[in-house]
């Protein structure tokens, strides 16, 4: 059974006004809060005072959008240099609510919100539950995390602003989420791709596929590919949506595809996009990668200008075929931070998703990257998953596979790797976001 088809969904999508507003009149909703948004930082956060100062630039020149890039970037490492609080644009009294990263080293990057801003959030994610053609007749299946992470409650937030019922099992256990999953009759479920693929196949294995009344799929917080989407749908038999977001900003929300999957709609009357050669930082043309940055509109906790999302994608202006006017970000290639230079070449783990992809059912979508180095000499090893069947085989024909493997990818990355063919199940599985690369390099 393929995926649900297209028709199906038309006439369930709400779009906002905002969603097919011309380019002039969001404009100037956009220069109307960005000299807002400027005035607040300038006079009640010193890190902008201070970084506005260093650059000669004073609210008053600050007359629209077009002049955004007078202002001063926003890094990660400077969130993690205000931590907890330093970056906040009103009193501690009046933050509802803090979500922070998930990561395992060094301090948190901590956002602060407002009950405003969680109600933009829930806002945002509901325009996007709305594009995948959800509505409040729906019981959204949550299996992100819920905690500091903002994935669980962001789409917590969106379900419940579009009045869908909520089932918030938050992440791991699989055994249970797929009983409550059947149990409780969702209609969606909101995870990364990684842990959905997870999902599907546990479900296809324990023959629960056509107990379920899953139609959709709202999966983010970690790159992807349109081969591992097709993956999923075709074992699941629902349509899949790309959502995007990042806890700096907002968490999920921040963008998603429509039906058409043309490229992720941004919410730009909230958070202002600009793709920038992540070299010299000018502005790239439609349809060109640069490096994705941010500045929040009507953010009131921890407004940001000029985040540098270090996520690499490219924006395309045009009117999509759903009638929405915002502008849309292509699937990400990657990000500044996890692309791997290994002997020159830049090389990122989607381009390694999709030659393992184009290969067939015998090589599973489930890898892992180890990056050495070996006599001054970087050394790439792909662990591939592969049909249980293939090790009863003869020695020549895995060695076969092995070159097979060997050979497309280094068509596809441009550069030589070493194979290591591995059983079903053998590379762990993540209910988070999956670790992809391990780099032994110690740059």
């Amino acid at each position: 059974m393929a995926a649900v088809a297209l028709e199906n969904w038309v006439e369930r999508i709400r779009t906002p006004e905002i969603e097919c507003m011309s380019r002039d009149e969001m404009a100037a909703l956009q220069s109307k809060r960005l000299v807002d948004v400027v005035n607040r930082v300038y006079h009640n956060v010193d890190f902008y005072h201070r970084k506005m100062k260093d650059l000669g630039v004073e609210p008053g020149d600050i007359k629209g959008i077009a002049d955004i890039d007078k202002l001063p970037f926003t890094t990660k490492e400077d969130l993690r240099d205000n931590y907890p609080f330093g970056l906040l644009a009103i009193p501690k009294r009046d933050v509802v609510r803090v979500q922070g990263t998930s990561g395992t080293t060094g301090k948190l990057t901590l956002a602060s919100y407002s009950q405003k801003d969680i109600d933009v959030w829930g806002e945002c994610v509901a325009r996007c539950l709305s594009m995948a053609g959800l509505s409040q007749e729906d019981i959204i299946h949550i299996c992100y995390g819920y905690g500091l992470f903002t994935g669980g409650m962001g789409v917590d937030f969106g379900a419940r602003a579009l009045g869908a019922t909520v089932i918030p099992m938050s992440a791991g256990n699989t055994t249970r989420q797929m009983m409550c999953m059947e149990d409780f009759g969702a209609t969606a479920i909101a995870c990364t791709p990684s842990y959905a693929l997870h999902l599907a196949e546990s479900l296809q294995d324990a023959g629960l596929i056509n107990r379920l009344q899953i139609k959709t799929g709202i999966h983010g917080a970690e790159p992807w590919t349109e081969k591992m989407r097709r993956k999923i749908e075709e074992i699941l038999h629902i349509n899949c949506f790309d959502i995007y977001g990042l806890c700096e900003i907002t968490g999920p929300g921040v963008a998603q595809d429509c039906i058409h999957h043309a490229g992720l709609h941004i919410n730009v009357d909230y958070f202002y996009p600009e793709i920038l050669n992540p070299a010299t930082q000018e502005m790239c043309a439609d349809g060109e990668t640069g490096e994705l940055v941010f500045t929040t509109l009507a953010k009131e906790a921890m407004p940001l200008l000029r985040y540098r999302t270090k996520d690499l994608t490219s924006i395309d202006h045009s009117t999509c075929k759903c009638g929405r006017t915002t502008p849309r970000i292509s699937q990400f290639t990657g990000r500044t931070d996890d692309m791997k230079v290994i002997r020159g070449v830049n090389v990122f783990p989607t381009q390694v998703e999709t030659a393992l992809l184009s290969m067939g059912g015998a090589v599973a979508p489930h890898y892992l990257m180890i990056v050495e180095r070996e006599n001054n000499m970087d050394i790439l090893t792909v662990m591939v998953e592969v049909d249980e069947s293939l090790f009863s085989d003869e020695i020549r024909k895995l060695d076969a596979l092995k070159n097979k493997i060997g050979a497309v990818l280094k068509q596809a990355l441009g550069v030589s790797a070493r194979v290591k063919l591995v059983e079903p199940k053998t590379i762990q599985r993540s209910e988070g976001k999956a670790v992809r690369v391990i780099d032994k390099r110690g740059l």
